[in-house]
């Protein structure tokens, strides 16, 4: 057995809300290890480079929410663009304007003047609309109750589901995802070189700052004592002790992780929890057959398609690099989706197979392991109350947030409320033992 010196903080796994989570907590002056099961940084927030061409896994865009506003907090440079989310709708196999703006608004044969009426104005409502009165009804009861124009609605229903990820409107609480769309209407930001990035930064930060890292090495079991947290044993006989553990994976993960789970919140947490996937299509293209459709949003479709070339910086030799989402249900088909969503390119860019370089496709990705839904019984964290010393974070950990900026704001909660305990002058006994 290898006992590695006691740490203040154990953070179990290297994600976004892993490397946040660390970096708020050494700068609270607390030692800090991150243990990562894999050989690099990042979880999904990886990216890979396939013939000169930068892919996310998954189509990702980073809305100015929590996790922009604590990146730019944390000094990262977030180099991108911002492009227009101006595009198109897929309607009954066709492409129309889509009325993400002024211009389309009057444009789209979507919408009748009544439709474009009621459009106009809830984009100026929404803005200043408290979006927290909602966050008990669910999505779809929110649009019949507030929607009249059917048409609308169904609009509305294909940019609430893009924003968020989501096809279940009956079960995705209202609030959180008017939130999101209200942070999505102000623009996105597309990253250059990818999400990989924002990883790389928040490495580097962590480095600078004294945090230690622990890679390629996978935890077998975090231990407790008369209900206080004691250590984490990795399963190459590596013992970390610790004072703080804070658990960023999966929910069925920390509930296997944690000795006697089954008696803390951590069972509750695994069962409430409805994962979020989605497939994933990316593309790199030596030049755009139809230059100007971009973006697409699928109307009576779960599907969407971005360049993502328009905003950032994602090929060492100038091809354009698209993402195509499919939003998934509980029910899924490998090969019908990709099917489904070469159809789009198809559609968008006909002869697009032509201009093909490398292409990616990842059939069942894991957008989220939770999120806001009728069906949850309380939030999960950031303390596991049973036992002392003991936190989640990631974006499974929301308390309204969505995607990524529910795990910044999660890893934050963590710390926040380790640094109240720490402040509070309440005894911690370690009851350090070795377990073999």
């Amino acid at each position: 057995m290898i006992i590695l010196q006691k740490y203040d903080v154990v953070v179990v796994g290297g994600g976004v809300a892993g490397l946040t989570a660390a970096i708020y907590a050494i700068q609270a002056g607390m030692t800090t290890l991150v243990i990562e099961k894999q050989d690099r940084l990042g979880g999904r927030a990886m990216t890979n480079k396939k013939k000169g061409a930068y892919f996310n896994l998954g189509a990702h865009a980073l809305y100015f929410g929590d996790a922009y506003k604590t990146f730019s907090e944390l000094g990262l440079s977030l180099k991108g663009g911002k492009p227009s989310i101006d595009g198109y709708g897929i309607w009954k196999g066709k492409l129309v304007a889509m009325p993400t703006g002024v211009k389309s608004l009057f444009t789209t044969p979507l919408l009748s003047l009544k439709g474009k009426v009621e459009l106009a104005s809830w984009f100026a409502k929404l803005g200043k609309l408290d979006t927290t009165k909602y966050n008990s009804m669910s999505m779809r009861e929110w649009l019949e109750e507030n929607i009249k124009d059917p048409m609308l609605r169904n609009i509305f229903y294909a940019l609430l589901r893009t924003a968020s990820y989501v096809v279940s409107p009956d079960l995705l609480a209202a609030g959180p995802a008017l939130q999101q769309l209200k942070s999505a209407l102000k623009g996105i930001l597309y990253l250059d070189r990818g999400w990989g990035a924002i990883v790389d930064e928040l490495q580097e930060k962590a480095e600078q700052l004294g945090v230690h890292f622990l890679t390629h090495s996978k935890v077998d079991c975090i231990n407790h004592q008369h209900n206080i947290i004691q250590n984490v044993l990795c399963s190459d006989g590596t013992l970390i002790e610790a004072k703080y553990v804070i658990i960023t994976t999966s929910p069925a993960t920390a509930y296997q992780l944690v000795k006697d789970a089954k008696k803390t919140s951590l069972l509750t947490w695994k069962e409430q929890a409805i994962e979020i996937t989605a497939a994933c299509l990316d593309v790199a293209l030596r030049k755009l057959p139809v230059p100007n459709q971009q973006v697409v949003f699928g109307i009576d479709q779960t599907v969407f398609l971005t360049n993502q070339s328009r905003g950032a910086y994602l090929s060492d030799d100038g091809a354009q690099v698209i993402s195509l989402l499919k939003y998934q249900g509980q029910e899924t088909d490998s090969n019908k989706d990709l099917q489904d969503l070469e159809q789009t390119l198809d559609l968008v860019q006909p002869g697009w197979r032509q201009e093909l370089i490398v292409k990616q496709y990842l059939p069942k990705m894991t957008v989220s392991y939770d999120f806001p839904h009728m069906n949850r019984t309380e939030h999960p964290g950031p303390a596991i109350p049973e036992i002392k010393g003991l936190y989640v974070a990631g974006e499974w950990a929301t308390h309204g947030e969505l995607l990524v900026d529910a795990a910044t704001a999660s890893a934050k909660r963590a710390i926040q409320h380790i640094k109240m305990v720490e402040g509070s002058g309440v005894e911690m006994n370690f009851g350090y033992r070795n377990i073999i």
